[in-house]
C-alpha cells in the first residue's frame, strides 16, 4: 500500500465514500430536507428537535465542491475539416480545462455561491494555465488524494465574499411554500448556481458567423419591427409594402446590406428572442445532479428546490433584511414613457452584471464597449482554447474577420438600443433552483419516516465520527 493509500484509508468516511457504487448512488437518492436541530409545524407531523445544528466539515464540504469543478484536460476530439472539405475553426471551446459535467462549448458559465454558517463563498472556475498549476500540487484522480488534498483544493478555488449567512424574511415573496421552514438553516450548506450569459452569448455569435458565406444566419430583433436606416433598407421596406419582396416583419441587426452583400441569408433567420441563454444553463442542471450524488455518496440529506425568488435573491439591503448577492444593478437606457410602448422583458428591465471585483459579466460597465468584450473573448480562446501551446498549431484557426465584425455590430446594436447586454437575456441567468446539503435530523426520520429511509445517513454518524 502507497503512501497516499494509507493516509485515504486512516479516514473512514473517505474510505466509505470512494467505496459507494454508482448503481447503488442512482437507486438511494432521494431527497431528504429535514436538518439536524430543525423544528418542523405540520399539524400531527409537528417535530421539536432537541438537538444542535451539525455543520457539514470542511471535507465534506471539499468533495462537494470538487465535484462542481475541473477534472482535467478537455478532449479535444472534433475533426478540423468541414465534409465538403472547407475548414472547421480551430476550436468551439471557450476552455481547455474539463469540468465534472457538461458545458456548451465548454464555456464553464455556471458559478457556484456557497452558503454556509460562515457566510457566503463563491467557488471560482480555475482557467486555463490556473487549472494546470492546480493539478500539479494536488492529484488529478480523486482515489490518489488525502484528506490534506481535498482541503488544499477547496481552499485554492473558495474565496469569501460575505461574513454572514444569505439571508431573507421566511414569508413569501422571498421563499416559496414550505421551504421557508426548511431551506438554509443553521448547520445547512447551500449550494446556489449563476450563470454568466456574456462571453457564451458573443462565443455563439462568433461561432454561427463563421459559416460560409451565403449560409450565415441573418441575426433578427424579433422585439422591433423593421426600422430602415439606409437607402438599401428604405428600398427594401418599399418593396415589402407593395408586395414586389416578402414582408419583412422584424428588424435584420445590420440592415439589408448582410443579405445584399452575400455575407447572410434570411433562410437561415435567428432571432435573439429564440436563442435566449443558448443552451448555455445547462451546465448548471448537470453541475446539480453531480452534486446531489455526491452528497448521497457522503451520507448526507440532499434537497433540489426553489431557491429564494428573484430579484431578492440578487439584491443586498441590510436594512430590509435581505442579504442576498449585492449584484450590481445596470442599464444604460430607462423604459418610464407612459405613451411609448416597452420592450418586453427582460429588455425593459435593469441588468444584473456582477460584483465588482468579484465575479463580473463581460459587459458594460466592466467594459469600455462591446466591441472590448468581443476582442476578450477572442483572446481568451486564442491563448487559450485556439493556443498552440494547448493544441498545437493546426488548432489556431480564429473566426473569419467578417464574423468578427458582425458580432461587434449585433453587441452594439443591443446596447445602443436597450442599454444592456444581453437583451432578450439576463446577464448573469438564475436557474431558480439551488441544493441544500446537512446532517440529517435521524430522530424526525425514525419517528416519521419508512424504515431505512434515512439508514445510510444514520450509520454515517459513526462512519464520520459526527
Amino acid at each position: 500500500m502507497s503512501a497516499t493509500d494509507e493516509q485515504t484509508a486512516q479516514h473512514a468516511g473517505l474510505q466509505d465514500f470512494l467505496s459507494y457504487p454508482f448503481a447503488e448512488c442512482i437507486q438511494d437518492r432521494r431527497t431528504r430536507r429535514v436538518a439536524q436541530g430543525v423544528s418542523l409545524k405540520g399539524g400531527p407531523m409537528s417535530y421539536e428537535s432537541g438537538n444542535d445544528p451539525s455543520p457539514l466539515t470542511p471535507l465534506e464540504e471539499a468533495i462537494l465542491i470538487a465535484s462542481t469543478s475541473v477534472t482535467g484536460a478537455v478532449m479535444h476530439d472534433g475533426p478540423l475539416d468541414k465534409p465538403n472539405g472547407s475548414k472547421e475553426l480551430g476550436t468551439m471551446f471557450m476552455e481547455v480545462a474539463g469540468r465534472a459535467a457538461s458545458s456548451a462549448d465548454n464555456a464553464q458559465a455556471t458559478s457556484f455561491f456557497m452558503i454556509n454558517d460562515e457566510g457566503v463563498w463563491l467557488i471560482k472556475r480555475p482557467r486555463g494555465r490556473e487549472a494546470i498549476e492546480l493539478f500539479k500540487e494536488i492529484p488529478r484522480r480523486w482515489e490518489d488524494r488525502t484528506e490534506e488534498h481535498w482541503l488544499t483544493f477547496a481552499n485554492a478555488v473558495k474565496r469569501k465574499v460575505y461574513d454572514e449567512r444569505f439571508q431573507f424574511p421566511r414569508e413569501w415573496p422571498y421563499y416559496l411554500g414550505w421551504n421557508a421552514q426548511h431551506s438554509n438553516r443553521p448547520g445547512t450548506t447551500c449550494f446556489l448556481p449563476v450563470v454568466d450569459n456574456t462571453r457564451q452569448t458573443i462565443n455563439v455569435l462568433l461561432i454561427l458567423l463563421a459559416e460560409p458565406h451565403g449560409k450565415v444566419p441573418l441575426f433578427l430583433d424579433d422585439w422591433s419591427a423593421f426600422k430602415p436606416r439606409s437607402v438599401m433598407d428604405w428600398a427594401a421596406w418599399a418593396a415589402s409594402k407593395l408586395g414586389f419582396v416578402d414582408p419583412i416583419p422584424y428588424h435584420p441587426i445590420g440592415g439589408i446590406k448582410r443579405v445584399r452583400g452575400g455575407f447572410a441569408t434570411p433562410n437561415t433567420p435567428a432571432p435573439l428572442g429564440s436563442l435566449t441563454n443558448m443552451r448555455t444553463d445547462y451546465e448548471a442542471h448537470f453541475l446539480l445532479q453531480n452534486l446531489m450524488l455526491t452528497g448521497e455518496a457522503l451520507r448526507l440529506g440532499g434537497w433540489v428546490h426553489g431557491a429564494p425568488m428573484i430579484p431578492y435573491i440578487w439584491r443586498r439591503d441590510p436594512a430590509k433584511g435581505e442579504l442576498g448577492l449585492g449584484f450590481r444593478e445596470y442599464s444604460a437606457k430607462t423604459f418610464d414613457s407612459r405613451w411609448k410602448r416597452w420592450p418586453p422583458v427582460p429588455a425593459s428591465q435593469p441588468n444584473y452584471v456582477g460584483i465588482d471585483g468579484v465575479l463580473e459579466g463581460l459587459c458594460p460597465p466592466y467594459v469600455t464597449d462591446m466591441d472590448a468584450a468581443v476582442d476578450r473573448v477572442i483572446e481568451e480562446k486564442l491563448s487559450g482554447a485556439y493556443g498552440a501551446e494547448a493544441f498545437g498549431p493546426a488548432r489556431a484557426r480564429t473566426h473569419p474577420p467578417e464574423a468578427i465584425a458582425y458580432t461587434k455590430e449585433i453587441c452594439r446594436y443591443l446596447v445602443e438600443t436597450y442599454g444592456r447586454f444581453p437583451a432578450h437575456t439576463d446577464a448573469f441567468h438564475l436557474p431558480g433552483i439551488w441544493v441544500q446539503f446537512a446532517h440529517l435530523e435521524i430522530e424526525y426520520y425514525e419517528r416519521f419516516g419508512e424504515p431505512g429511509f434515512a439508514r445510510r445517513a444514520a450509520d454515517g454518524r459513526e462512519i464520520w465520527g459526527r
